[in-house]
């Protein structure tokens, strides 16, 4: 099931924006101090790097995306998540809006 909403949350309302506006997202803490962030990713193929290891999930739209210990490419759509290591990179392919979580931790 695709998370809808987050009750009870502290958003940051300045938006981080990343290659050049293809990516954008707005930092959130949850009451119990977990941090996400909520953001969208425009058409585009980017590779992201990651310092803690994360779990993209599809809110809404869809991509391809391939771990940078991996060859193969998957496809991810609303409601599935993905996990990407630690220190560690993801190409992700888009073709329409990829509306997303990222779970840290």
């Amino acid at each position: 099931m695709t998370t809808q909403t987050f009750d009870g949350v502290s958003v940051s309302t300045q938006a981080s924006v990343y290659f050049d506006g293809k990516c954008v997202s707005h930092g959130i803490t949850l009451a119990d101090g977990t941090k996400k962030s909520v953001g969208v990713v425009l058409p585009a193929e980017l590779t992201f790097n990651t310092g803690a290891p994360e779990i993209m999930e599809c809110v809404a739209g869809g991509c391809q995306y391939k771990l940078a210990s991996t060859d193969d490419w998957k496809t991810s759509g609303p409601g599935e998540k993905f996990s990407v290591p630690g220190n560690s990179s993801f190409q992700i392919r888009v073709t329409e809006p990829y509306h997303y979580i990222c779970h840290f931790g």
